[in-house]
């Protein structure tokens, strides 16, 4: 008799695994847009396939489930089947053995409540609320909706100049895109379910280079309208917006604060990284229409009200250049810089000196990577990225942080500061912390950091750079009567047209979700430009 039995892996089982990895890559390269409920129903059969069907809410719950779902999409159910939907999915998550069932009802618990008008949708108008006019995932993915396959198609066959007037049909900024894009279209590329995304970013940048954005002219504008748009803000989003709307035959002039346009492409993105000479080339494109410039022109002396009077329409993207403070005590101290302000130096040419120095820079998003990466390369000897959490919390891209690291960037995690000391002088000598552990999720989704009592420990440092985020200049509010905002200092907007309180104002990019990202900006420009044409034209 045997003592011991030995389960061999069968044909069957292989199988069955691979076409689970198949099915796991058709879900990562699924297009946003789809019906919530068929997305719904489809985890839901692959839930119960795996039920070992022990007890009954799990073999008999999770398939009556199944039919009430099936009879949404189906158009047979009422306004009773949602009541029965919730009631046995309650029923099937507080009575499930394990966490299959309880899984399962609980997402179905969380999608009823997040799609309850999909559903309602679906049992009077026997449809589904969102849209299929998108289904390639990668355009979908994309916020200016840049038609990707269509430039990937012509750079791959060498029509470099052809591919950058297509990807300006929904971005003015090619060159930028191809250089620093945080590219969200690539995480749902159907490459995925065969091995990985397409390098997306990586063939824009092939056909910029072959085709430089200042050499293929842009299209021609439209007749004249005689309207005037002013737009306060010479970044992605402001010139994006002015761009289109040039090509539609409007005079946009940008109001900008700095003597240099392109916003925090150049003041927050280091030349490392992005060239100033290629910005400069989309920059020279978009001006190419028309646009007209107004430097130096700061928003206490260009108010908004004033510009509402003078101009057809106004659209504010102003960015989110204000550094947020943590408030410590020594916080004031000599060469304790923001990251903010050195990058913006660093976009006029005005280069810090700190060969030699030891380097703090506290955050862990992606302008922290770039200032203690700018500071490796003006010469510190140490440089080190304190924050609060974990590694695998940092907000910074994962490509970023590995950069970062890959160039000696010291990660000192788990750990927050408490206190600056300086010197005689004023000057910073060191900085005082306390290591963290992370506890349960806060309202971010994120475990909130907690103070270890008693582990406080202090740095030498000659160097402190705080990199806390960033929110849109408060004169705005100050200045603009009867623009509304929230309590961050953000413009509140409609939609995503960007129509604000104001009669004829719209608003878009940072001034309005806070610090993002350029494509995010560049779309919202985009969207606002169709909306002012809109309003123009019905005015």
């Amino acid at each position: 008799m045997n003592r011991l039995s030995v389960v061999s892996n069968d044909r069957v089982n292989s199988v069955t695994q691979q076409l689970m990895k198949e099915f796991s890559q058709r879900i990562i390269a699924n297009p946003p847009g789809v019906c919530p409920i068929d997305m719904q129903l489809a985890f839901l059969k692959a839930c119960h396939a795996q039920t070992c069907g022990k007890c009954v809410p799990c073999r008999e719950g999770l398939g009556m489930l199944e039919d009430l779902l099936e009879s949404v999409l189906d158009n047979t159910a009422t306004m009773e089947t949602l009541e029965l939907i919730e009631h046995t999915a309650t029923n099937i998550k507080n009575s499930a053995d394990c966490a299959i069932g309880f899984e399962a009802a609980r997402m179905v618990l969380l999608g009823f409540e997040g799609f309850k008008e999909d559903y309602i949708s679906h049992v009077q108008e026997h449809r589904c609320i969102g849209t299929f006019e998108q289904p390639i995932p990668c355009v979908t993915l994309c916020p200016a909706n840049v038609d990707i396959p269509g430039y990937i198609a012509l750079a791959g066959v060498g029509r470099c100049e052809d591919a950058v007037r297509l990807i300006r049909k929904d971005n003015p900024f090619p060159t930028a895109c191809a250089y620093i894009c945080e590219h969200p279209c690539e995480e749902r590329c159907r490459r995925h379910m065969i091995d990985d995304a397409v390098n997306i970013r990586g063939m824009k940048r092939y056909a910029v280079e072959h085709a430089p954005a200042d050499k293929v002219p842009v299209p021609e504008c439209a007749p004249s309208t005689g309207k005037r748009i002013a737009i306060v803000g010479g970044g992605p989003s402001g010139l994006t917006a002015a761009y289109f709307l040039q090509l539609m035959g409007h005079q946009t002039t940008v109001f900008e604060e700095k003597q240099q346009l392109g916003g925090m492409l150049r003041y927050g993105i280091p030349n490392y990284r992005f060239p100033r000479e290629q910005l400069q080339a989309d920059i020279d494109a978009i001006l190419s229409t028309g646009v007209e410039t107004r430097l130096g022109a700061k928003i206490g002396t260009e108010e908004i009200e004033a510009l509402n009077k003078e101009y057809d329409a106004v659209y504010i993207a102003i960015g989110a250049h204000t550094d947020n403070k943590l408030g410590l005590e020594g916080e004031d101290s000599e060469n304790v810089i923001s990251a903010v302000d050195m990058l913006r130096k660093i976009g006029d040419g005005e280069y810090p000196d700190f060969t030699g120095k030891r380097v703090i820079v506290v955050g862990g998003g992606n302008v922290a990577m770039d200032a203690a990466r700018s500071a490796l390369r003006l010469g510190a000897e140490t440089v080190y990225i304190v924050y609060r959490r974990g590694m695998a919390e940092l907000p910074a891209r994962k490509e970023e942080v590995e950069h970062a690291e890959e160039e000696g960037i010291i990660f000192k995690t788990l750990c927050n500061p408490v206190e600056i000391l300086s010197d005689d002088d004023g000057f910073v000598k060191a900085i005082i912390c306390v290591e963290m552990e992370l506890g349960e999720p806060d309202a971010s989704g994120r475990r909130r950091p907690i103070e270890k009592k008693g582990s406080e420990f202090t740095m030498d440092v000659d160097t402190v750079i705080m990199s806390l985020g960033t929110s849109p200049n408060p004169l705005i509010r100050s200045t603009t009567p009867g623009l509304e905002t929230n309590k961050h200092g953000c413009i509140v907007t409609e939609g995503d047209e960007g129509k604000t309180s104001r009669e004829g104002v719209y608003a878009g990019g940072d001034a309005v979700t806070g610090a993002a990202t350029v494509i995010k900006a560049m779309g919202a420009g985009k969207a606002a430009a169709k909306a002012i044409d809109e309003y123009i034209q019905n005015k």
